[in-house]
């Protein structure tokens, strides 16, 4: 009887610490929602050889928002941490948070943008010309030998710190066309504007007009834009709403041209009550060597305590024959295991 009761609880207790580190998710072989522990928002996706990556904001108040993760896996299940891959001691012109990061592989180099010290200028009720520690900023360039990092400060300032056609320089995204074109969208306060980065991402290449940036604002934009390429369709994409509650929602437009024109076509990511609120500020991407795609965003799970609690999910995102996109349906389950190798 003492043999039977030992036995019973070490494997009670072993059970237990299992389903304590392992969500049931997980176990049955899926991602579940959150993909990771923490508090996660404005997610950058990506494949780099045979390995996903998710590149976050570290979702809390201005005066922590001080550096970013990076989390990385084979197959969307398991999720390994990669801490401090860039923080403000490594970027001396920046005084404040930084956020929203976005990537892209250049000649063997990762340039991780993001946003910085988030700038204002005068004539805003945000300005206050008493206190400078928001008067200079904008988007920034990190540089690292691999993905992982450690990234470094790419120029010494930021690479966009004006407020040209009155868009603040956040949410940046950076896009590679077909033709080895690199392209920077971005923008807040409801602007969005499109610029030709130049081969060594130290600047600006004009546009025929002689103009560094167009303005490209679809109805409903308020910031977070992305983008991406299927069957020779741009696709871009942008949230809406207050990010701080339930109005935050994802729209997009299908373009030939990755210059537009950008007509609003509907949403297709919001909120549900029955399991998180908040959904947006998303990147997309696309399983390798198949024609599935995946959304990563970030929502406010239920209850909500707190304007920064949010995390980072993924669900499946699909499309109609016409190529429009069908409405993603957010779930706890998250997606399958989809390894690389």
């Amino acid at each position: 009887m003492k043999t039977f009761i030992v036995l019973f609880f070490t494997v009670f207790f072993i059970s237990c610490k299992v389903n304590k580190k392992v969500p049931l998710d997980k176990e049955l072989g899926k991602s579940g929602n959150p993909i990771f522990e923490g508090w996660y928002a404005d997610p950058e996706a990506m494949v780099f050889d045979d390995t996903y990556w998710v590149y976050p904001t570290y979702s809390s108040s201005f005066e922590n928002q001080l550096f970013f993760d990076a989390f990385s896996s084979n197959d969307l299940v398991n999720w390994t941490k990669h801490e401090r891959i860039l923080d403000t001691t490594k970027i001396t012109w920046l005084r404040q948070a930084l956020w929203a990061p976005s990537i892209i592989k250049k000649d063997d180099k990762y340039y991780l943008f993001f946003g910085a010290n988030d700038v204002q200028r005068p004539g805003r009720s945000s300005y206050d010309p008493n206190n400078d520690i928001n008067h200079f900023g904008g988007i920034g360039i990190a540089v690292a030998d691999s993905p992982g990092g450690p990234f470094k400060d790419y120029l010494g300032k930021p690479l966009i710190a004006d407020f040209y056609n009155d868009t603040q320089p956040i949410d940046q995204f950076v896009f590679e066309d077909v033709d080895g074109t690199f392209y920077i969208f971005y923008g807040g306060w409801s602007h969005y504007n499109l610029g030709k980065l130049n081969n060594d991402f130290t600047g600006i290449e004009p546009w025929e007009d002689g103009s560094l940036f167009k303005e490209i604002t679809p109805e409903g934009y308020v910031e977070g834009p992305f983008a991406f390429l299927r069957n020779g369709i741009y696709y871009f994409m942008w949230s809406e709403g207050n990010w701080t509650d339930s109005t935050y929602k994802v729209a997009y437009s299908m373009s030939n041209s990755i210059t537009g024109p950008f007509k609003r076509i509907g949403t297709i990511l919001e909120s549900d009550p029955a399991i998180a609120t908040g959904a947006g500020h998303h990147s997309v991407i696309n399983v390798p060597n198949t024609d599935e795609w995946l959304i990563v965003y970030h929502r406010r799970p239920i209850p909500n305590e707190d304007r920064d609690h949010r995390v980072t999910s993924i669900d499946k995102m699909e499309f109609r024959k016409d190529g429009t996109i069908k409405p993603v349906k957010i779930t706890n389950e998250g997606v399958e295991a989809r390894p690389l190798r």
